[in-house]
């Protein structure tokens, strides 16, 4: 049904962005095989979402069979996913080279962390090292204190899975119109920076100060966009940051307008104290009460559990249920072709005699050279 139906892509087993990035192509239509390692052993596999909608083939690509089985799929499809360190692809006799030599539209994604080229290029690391040098780690958390490890979302998934998904998409597209594949080398550190975009901005303008957390509009310096206790020990989100809109909050949570008219950047840190003192003098539940879709800019801080059961979340479909396991739900969202989860995750090389079938390597399932056994 999705978007990308009738496109073939061969992701090689890796972790986090890799899989993410497979599971988007997947959940838009997209006929995604996953190369399993035959040694690979995956604890609570069946919980793992990334796999959903995406066919398991177990080849072990240290035996010539199995990486020439992986090329004939390569030739059939339309772009790899290349979740491996710089080279190592090379190494096995599937690089890129290889590969566009035996189908020349194909569209090769790379996604690793420091990027194909580099000093860096080989060296391990994570997202949490991806971000630390483009200035996204310095620039989140409270002032005076060391930056706040803000899980692997920004490096991983936003600057790695989802770049590496908007390379893969416009080289298909250019793809069509030329014949001719490509290389995409999507580094982690790049999407990164390129994330940064607004900051690098703001900086270059004199409007955000790099040197001291807590002191810019969205670093929580500022009184108006920021995170607040409240009496039951929870906590509530607030970006007023428009004029009209903190003006609906000095009415709606009845501030003192004497005290609160006046948000010049030098009264922050007075401010800041004095909202806290507010928000504490009422629960999550009854700021939701006054505050929930308003034009305040106003939202309850939720656990991961309590998101898949909020009113607005449920109203959208934002989450749903696979195989009984709570996910988000594809996105974004197609009028005419909507993306879906077509099933779950599959057993470890459940599709290796099918895939391998279709592409004339068995010829049947009982075929004795086959799941990996080349």
């Amino acid at each position: 049904m999705g978007p990308l139906k009738g496109y073939v892509v061969v992701e090689l087993a890796g972790i986090g962005p890799g899989p993410m990035a497979g599971m988007m192509l997947a959940d838009m239509g997209a006929d995604v095989i996953r190369i399993e390692r035959s040694a690979e052993t995956r604890q609570y596999r069946e919980k793992d979402i990334s796999l959903r909608g995406k066919k398991s083939v177990l080849l072990d690509l240290k035996k010539p069979l199995d990486v020439e089985r992986l090329l004939a799929m390569i030739e059939k499809a339309d772009a790899v996913i290349d979740p491996y360190r710089p080279g190592v692809c090379e190494k096995l006799g599937i690089g890129p080279d290889v590969c566009l030599k035996r189908n020349p539209r194909l569209v090769f994604g790379r996604l690793t962390g420091w990027g194909q080229s580099g000093p860096l290029a080989k060296a391990s690391g994570h997202d949490l090292n991806y971000i630390a040098i483009t200035g996204a780690l310095h620039s989140i958390g409270r002032k005076n204190e060391r930056p706040v490890v803000p899980l692997n979302l920004i490096g991983d998934m936003g600057g790695g899975a989802m770049l590496l998904v908007t390379g893969i998409l416009a080289a298909l597209l250019e793809s069509r119109a030329s014949g001719q594949g490509q290389v995409v080398d999507a580094a982690m550190v790049d999407g990164t920076a390129q994330m940064m975009w607004m900051f690098q901005g703001w900086h270059a303008a004199g409007a955000f100060n790099d040197a001291e957390r807590e002191s810019n509009l969205l670093d929580g310096g500022a009184p108006f966009y920021d995170v607040y206790e409240c009496a039951d020990g929870r906590h509530v989100s607030l970006g007023a940051i428009e004029p009209q809109f903190y003006e609906l909050l000095m009415r709606i949570a009845q501030l003192d307008r004497e005290v609160f008219s006046d948000r010049s950047r030098s009264r922050w840190p007075e401010l800041k104290l004095k909202m806290a003192e507010v928000f504490l003098s009422k629960t999550q539940a009854q700021w939701c009460e006054l505050m929930e879709g308003t034009d305040v800019c106003f939202a309850p801080v939720l656990t991961l559990t309590e998101a898949a059961t909020y009113p607005a979340n449920v109203a959208r479909s934002t989450y749903i249920e696979v195989d009984g396991f709570t996910q988000a739900a594809p996105a974004p969202r197609f009028s005419r072709t909507p993306s879906e989860v077509r099933h779950g995750a599959r057993k470890l090389g459940a599709d290796t005699e099918t895939v391998l079938q279709s592409i004339g390597l068995m010829e049947s399932a009982h075929d004795p050279v086959a799941a990996g056994a080349g």
